[in-house]
């Protein structure tokens, strides 16, 4: 079997895309697989470190400057282009996009040559990429059932739920003396998204400097951009340890008893399938406002609680963190309902559906 699979632009197209290949090679003896990304974007250095074959194209996202817009227009169909080339080469059974700007031509291609398509939604409200594609989709898995009402299309929908999830529960868990840690602490987790958040990290360091009397410990993830000046002239507590960027995620919340996150579609699925107690503040700098979306259908099931970034306050944290860390009604008030939400295995229902697609 061949697949295509194209994703880009931010770790949260990246590791659901990484997810579904992974499911097609345990499922797979033969499977070749081939990934078409961006010249200048996270998955150009990603890819093709794990060893997947990789083919870039030159294209960006729209944007108000009218000059780069055209640009990118006559990119578009040089991409498409250059899509057929490689499709006409690799003979792909299906082509898989998970999201991003990127995918938009790799779809368009594989349509114009008459192959099988799918793309996978994250998020509660699409995104411009995959609703303009979802045209040239001949399926759609999408992670939230609300989802499915902004499509337009004559493919079938299918709700997958989020590949990240059960991929999560396969990470080995951190070793605690490792990073600094105490065996005898509760841990909480602080991480803001792939890339990190500027305007988070101010509101976060009068929290963090504050904690040194705290009954528990914090790992604190800045994002890489963001941490030289995050920590410069600065003296946190012993009890705050803080970190750049954490390979392998799920292996830290493993060992959290509560995290802190924004709702990236990929960070509340795992954070869904490991069941821990969680305070979601989503990002108010995302298209279409989507992560406050996201959060608030799991905190509607009373899944996580919800915080928006600009009713954040010390005060309020403190509270929040000290309930997920020691209410025990409240953590298993939402370990049970989150149980409620992880019943789907969305890498093998993914894998299910496209090799249906296909024969």
């Amino acid at each position: 079997m061949k697949i295509v699979v194209t994703a880009g632009g931010t770790m949260g197209h990246i590791n659901p895309a990484l997810a579904i290949i992974e499911e097609f090679k345990k499922q797979e003896k033969n499977l070749e697989v081939l990934y078409i990304g961006t010249h200048n974007r996270m998955e150009k250095e990603v890819i093709p470190k794990k060893g997947i074959p990789y083919e870039e194209i030159e294209v960006y996202g729209f944007s108000s400057d009218v000059f780069l817009d055209i640009k990118n227009f006559f990119l578009i169909q040089k991409g498409v282009k250059k899509c057929k080339e490689i499709f006409k080469k690799f003979q792909p059974d299906v082509v898989i996009g998970v999201g991003g700007y990127v995918t938009y031509p790799v779809l368009k291609a594989a349509h114009e040559l008459g192959i099988k398509t799918f793309i996978h939604e994250q998020n509660s409200i699409p995104g411009k990429s995959n609703k303009m594609i979802s045209k040239y989709a001949d399926l759609i898995g999408v992670t939230f059932e609300n989802s499915a009402k902004y499509f337009k299309t004559k493919g079938k929908i299918v709700l997958t739920g989020h590949p990240c999830g059960a991929l999560a529960k396969r990470v080995p868990k951190k070793d605690k003396k490792a990073l600094g840690l105490s065996y005898d602490k509760p841990l909480l987790t602080i991480v803001a998204g792939s890339l990190g958040s500027g305007s988070l990290n101010e509101k976060m360091i009068t929290y963090l400097e504050s904690l040194g009397s705290a009954d528990y410990e914090v790992c604190y993830i800045t994002g890489k951009i963001h941490y030289d000046h995050f920590v410069k002239d600065k003296t946190f507590p012993s009890n705050v340890k803080i970190f750049p960027y954490m390979e392998e995620l799920p292996g830290l919340l493993k060992i959290s008893d509560a995290v802190v996150s924004r709702a990236g579609a990929g960070s509340l699925s795992e954070i869904l399938s490991l069941g821990i107690p969680s305070l979601i503040i989503p990002s108010p700098n995302v298209a279409n406002n989507h992560q406050y979306y996201n959060a608030k259908e799991l905190a509607d099931k009373n899944c996580v609680i919800l915080l928006e970034e600009k009713e954040l306050t010390v005060e309020k944290l403190e509270k929040y963190v000290d309930d997920l860390i020691h209410n025990e009604f409240l953590r298993m008030n939402l370990i049970n309902h989150m149980k409620k939400e992880t019943a789907l295995d969305s890498s093998a229902l993914i894998y299910k559906e496209i090799k249906d697609l296909i024969k």
